[in-house]
């Protein structure tokens, strides 16, 4: 074989090892129950739980505690998932700002005990659009 040819063989070889390697690491979405199972057979690697903050009829979060005069890196609230599981989520660090408004959130972390802890929080906050309408302001030019 040429060189050439040899050189391009390592290439296709070490290509295939990063997508390889790369695969192994994605986390998957899962709800609470399947946490759960996960965490009893000793499987820790990360997951995505998508769900809603708890909230009463008036639309104020329940179960939900950050006191940073106390400690500032530790945040929890209760997530419910997509089958309507609720359950405690530990996020060790600062509250994410605009929190209170989000929608939906997705944690990304693991089951510890009997709670979620969550390494990333990502929000899905109100669009500033309200009802899908984009307000547009028609200006006038006046002819002269």
């Amino acid at each position: 074989m040429k060189k050439i040819q040899i050189f391009g063989l390592i290439i296709v070889a070490i290509a295939i090892g990063i997508i390889v390697s790369t695969a192994g690491d994605a986390s998957t979405y899962v709800d609470f129950s399947k946490a759960k199972e996960m965490a009893a057979d000793g499987d820790n690697e990360s997951i995505h739980v998508v769900g809603t903050l708890k909230k009463n009829s008036a639309g104020q979060i329940l179960e939900m505690e950050y006191r940073p005069e106390v400690d500032p890196n530790y945040f929890t609230f209760t997530l419910v998932d997509n089958k309507n599981i609720a359950q405690k989520v530990v996020y060790k660090n600062t509250k994410p700002q605009d929190f209170d408004k989000s929608e939906q959130v997705v944690v990304i972390g693991h089951m510890e005990g009997n709670h979620f802890n969550a390494e990333k929080i990502l929000m899905k906050c109100p669009s500033k659009y309200e009802n899908g309408k984009l307000e547009t302001i028609e200006a006038t030019a006046s002819k002269s």
